[in-house]
């Protein structure tokens, strides 16, 4: 095999949120494209608040060492830090790893729906820009039919609650129930809209949105019959709020300390909760620091994910079963394209041999008209490929029940001198001699 795939990168369970936001990546097709010029033939990559995961196919002299030095240049950070906070799965482990990402079995909060479709538009991404290639094609679209499985065959979803969900669980600990709380949105994302939807039928009172661009948070209010609110008023509005829910992919903190002391001071020291599910986090972690101010980071949801984890065990027990069957099922499709190449060499020797013996043929014949030419040639031809039939069939037999195709491809190359290599006149009777001696 002449390409190595690798899958690396960091999540929830391997680092934490300030190691994940300092290595989050911000320009992704930046990024894809400088692998590129790196010498890798394709990659994809993903990072979510909860994890970072670069898919890459290279030649073999790229190796993962080479891959985290790019990645701690690009965030301005170092290998030494970066390494031990990070995963690497080659081959088949990478495919599986990839298949139970976009089935979430690995996330967070196991069954969310969210991370496929953060999956599919991270490989929209990377198939404009030219990264994902005839590789990561396959196993890209082989990950969207694992999932479309394991939620038709298993009732991992009927019990999935999303990060949003998880937010708002939380806040209804804090306060009990949530009628008659104010609730603020601090981006009008999908995870927001989802909180919203959450929040609401939890029965808050009343939903405010803020985003940067106020049409946007306009737009959502809209939908949730909530108000939209200037990003630039966003402290004047926190005055009147009880829960606030942050999700924004600004670079900083877009809440800090200092303005909140003032907040809270207006309101009297009524409780406030905040849940910043950002990477990286939108609110200055020294606001936990105030009174009556209640403060929840991502990894903070853990406790609740912990809660549904029990009912969810049987299901995802079914969903591991897809996913090994269908990571065998591409293991096959990698071994058949190591294959192809000696496939090839050995129909175009058969053509080469039949096109040579029909040239004698018709050398010794002599003039035939073209309709005999015809038959001739086809006839020739047929003997060929049927010949190779049942080679071909135990090559491709063989590859897909031992899972490696390296030493039958390196068996049929010899046996037919695909490679041209230089055979001495008495190659042939060594053996016979020996026979003999032996008998």
């Amino acid at each position: 095999m002449d390409h190595n795939i690798y899958l690396i990168g960091l999540n929830h369970r391997s680092a934490g949120v300030d190691v994940r936001e300092r290595y989050a990546l911000t320009n992704i097709e930046e990024f894809e494209s400088g692998l590129l010029e790196l010498g890798v033939r394709e990659v994809m990559a993903l990072s979510t608040c909860n994890r970072v995961e670069i898919l890459i196919v290279c030649a073999p002299e790229i190796t993962q060492t080479n891959i985290l030095e790019y990645w701690a240049k690009r965030c301005c950070g170092s290998v030494t830090e970066l390494e031990p906070n990070t995963y690497c799965h080659d081959g088949l482990n990478a495919v599986k790893h990839l298949f139970r990402v976009a089935c979430s079995l690995d996330s967070m909060i196991v069954g969310e729906p969210q991370i496929l479709g953060q999956l599919k538009d991270s490989y929209r991404k990377a198939v404009e820009a030219g990264a994902a290639r005839v590789i990561i094609n396959r196993m890209l679209h082989k990950s969207f039919f694992v999932a479309k499985r394991v939620r038709t065959e298993t009732s991992i979803a009927s019990s999935a609650v999303s990060i949003s969900y998880a937010a708002v669980e939380l806040a209804k600990k804090i306060f009990g129930e949530l009628e008659g709380q104010r609730a603020m949105l601090i981006g009008a994302g999908e995870m927001a809209e989802l909180a919203a939807t959450h929040l609401l039928n939890s029965g808050v009172e009343q939903i405010s949105i803020a985003n940067r661009t106020y049409s946007r948070a306009e737009d959502l209010a809209k939908c949730m019959g909530g108000k939209a609110v200037a990003f630039e008023n966003l402290y004047d509005h926190l005055v009147e709020t009880d829960i606030i829910i942050s999700s924004t992919g600004a670079p900083h903190a877009v809440i800090s300390a200092k303005e909140m002391r003032k907040v809270i001071k207006k309101r009297k020291y009524r409780p406030m909760f905040f849940i910043d599910i950002a990477v990286p986090r939108d609110i200055d972690p020294d606001v936990n620091g105030l009174d009556n101010v209640y403060l929840y980071d991502i990894d903070d949801l853990k406790d609740v994910v912990e809660e549904n984890k029990s009912q969810r065990e049987d299901e995802a027990v079914k969903a591991n079963s897809i996913v090994e069957f269908e990571t065998l099922s591409f293991g096959n499709w990698i071994n058949s394209l190591d294959l192809q190449p000696t496939i090839v060499d050995l129909f175009n020797r058969s053509e080469h041999v039949a096109q040579q013996e029909l040239a004698k043929t018709l050398k010794r014949l002599g003039d035939v008209d073209a309709k005999t030419h015809k038959a001739l040639e086809t006839m020739a031809m047929s003997i060929g490929k049927k010949l190779l039939h049942e080679p071909v069939a135990f090559l491709k037999r063989r590859t897909a029940e031992e899972g490696k195709a390296d030493k039958f491809v390196d068996l049929a190359r010899r046996m037919f001198n695909l490679d041209n290599e230089t055979i001495p006149a008495d190659a042939h009777c060594g053996r016979k001699k020996n026979r003999n001696l032996e008998d």
